[in-house]
């Protein structure tokens, strides 16, 4: 039997929830599959909870999660991801325009051996000021991370639970799940969906998000590149600047030296309002700052590092040697 969880954030939705919750209910009939069906209530201010509490009281499968107000969506799919039970987990919006109609084709590639599915909504029923940036960011996102995927944003993806005892979701990092598993070693995979227009409510998110969704590539890139290593990337512009800003003033010192040496023939020289002093000293302060900003973010590393791991581990095999010890022990 298929068994897989659906985490659904849910903000301001009630005219699509029991809508939603019927496809959702349809699909897993037809696929004989035991399923949990998560609503995460992010702070709703319509009556999407009270509908939420009715369905728990009429299917046993389903239940919810209200925040005290509206935290975002990476927090409501995080808590929504700890909560789940199931070995698969499926996300998608509340507002109908994912089609759950779609599930057994994530399940599919799931079970073929990839580790998360991403959605990708090819043809997109939004106007077009939405998916013009869109489009703009999802390219910046691979480009920059690495992980080709058409639509990063999609809110339909499916995931091995297991991922996520390995991912902390915070910020608006939801949408760089993928990434952050790819970086770990997770096989990444991606399945056009139909992408339906809305009905009812209206976007929760305005331009912003895409200002943000930028800062948040750049912070994504440095976790996954240098996580582990941030005097990696601080020291070598640290460094870099510092010699710059170093060499630049050893020149500067050198040419006043000599001009002040009359056999030499070199034309008098004065520091005094040149750019270039400001410039070479303003270098070598950014680089030491950088420099020890590095070691500060290793000290902090190593300290987390106490506490968890940076690798993953896909499987294990044979037994450890003390097991073997113990094993021999008792046959004797």
């Amino acid at each position: 039997m298929v068994e897989y969880s659906l985490v659904v954030p849910v903000y301001n939705e009630e005219e699509s929830l029991r809508i939603l919750y019927g496809e959702i209910i349809e699909v897993a009939k037809s696929l004989d599959a035991k399923i949990e069906l998560i609503f995460v209530d992010d702070g709703s201010t319509d009556s999407s909870w009270s509908i939420i509490e009715s369905l728990v009281q009429e299917d046993e499968r389903v239940r919810g999660i209200r925040f005290r107000r509206n935290f975002g969506k990476a927090a409501a799919l995080d808590v929504g991801f700890k909560s789940a039970t199931l070995p698969i987990v499926m996300t998608l919006d509340a507002d109908l325009q994912d089609d759950p109609h779609e599930i057994p084709d994530f399940l599919r590639l799931i079970d073929s051996g990839y580790d998360v599915v991403s959605g990708w909504k090819q043809r997109r029923h939004d106007p077009w000021h939405k998916v013009f940036p869109s489009h703009i960011f999802n390219w910046l996102v691979s480009s920059i991370t690495g992980v080709k995927l058409h639509d990063h944003n999609c809110g339909m993806k499916c995931y091995r639970r297991e991922i996520f005892d390995e991912i902390t979701l915070y910020g608006e990092l939801h949408r760089f799940v993928p990434v952050l598993a790819a970086a770990k070693g997770y096989k990444i995979g991606e399945k056009v969906v139909n992408h339906r227009a809305r009905k009812y409510g209206s976007s929760k998110y305005g331009f912003n998000r895409f200002i943000k969704g930028f800062l948040d590539v750049l912070s994504v890139k440095f976790v996954t590149g240098y996580g582990q290593r941030p005097q990696h990337f601080l020291g070598t512009v640290g460094l870099t600047s510092f010699t710059v800003g170093a060499a630049t003033m050893l020149w500067l010192a050198v040419r006043w030296t000599l001009a002040r040496l009359p056999f030499l023939g070199f034309a008098a020289y004065n520091l005094s309002g040149r750019p270039a002093v400001v410039y070479s000293a303003a270098l070598m302060l950014f680089g030491a700052q950088l420099l020890s900003i590095g070691v500060v973010a290793e000290l902090i590393v190593s300290y987390q590092n106490r506490k968890g791991r940076e690798y993953s581990v896909k499987k294990e095999i044979g037994k450890p040697q003390k097991d073997r010890a113990d094993a021999s022990s008792d046959k004797s």
